[in-house]
């Protein structure tokens, strides 16, 4: 399984490209991509989401939040914050359940960098 987070999934759906986009689209084709809770509400929730976006992001697996989810992310923003370093709080939610379930995130989004330095996160 490997996590898609939504910066690289808007940008596949636009058709845009990049290591990130390839990367997708072959974990697609694997059937092998997963979404974080988070990510799947940011996506269902923009504003003109059509018919084809919403078959998608319905058919993908999801992450589910396991016991301690919520004590593990309020630690891990804890941890990054306490260093002065940028947490923003999906980003911790959605770095927080890739750690838990052991999954690499596919992101264009550089913020994470700081999850996998100091949280155990893995990126692709």
């Amino acid at each position: 399984m490997i996590a898609v987070d939504t910066s690289t999934l808007v940008a596949y759906l636009e058709g845009g490209s990049g290591e990130d986009v390839e990367a997708l689209d072959q974990a697609l084709a694997l059937e092998q991509a997963a979404l974080p809770p988070v990510v799947l509400t940011e996506i269902l929730s923009l504003p003109r989401l059509d018919r084809r976006v919403s078959s998608l992001v319905g058919d993908l697996p999801g992450l589910e939040v396991t016991e301690g989810f919520w004590e593990r992310s309020a630690l891990t923003r804890r941890k990054l914050l306490s260093r002065r370093l940028r947490a923003r709080l999906a980003d911790t939610l959605i770095a927080q359940v890739c750690v838990d379930h052991d999954v690499p995130l596919i992101t264009r989004d550089a913020n994470f960098r700081h999850f996998e330095r100091h949280a155990g996160l893995r990126l692709v």
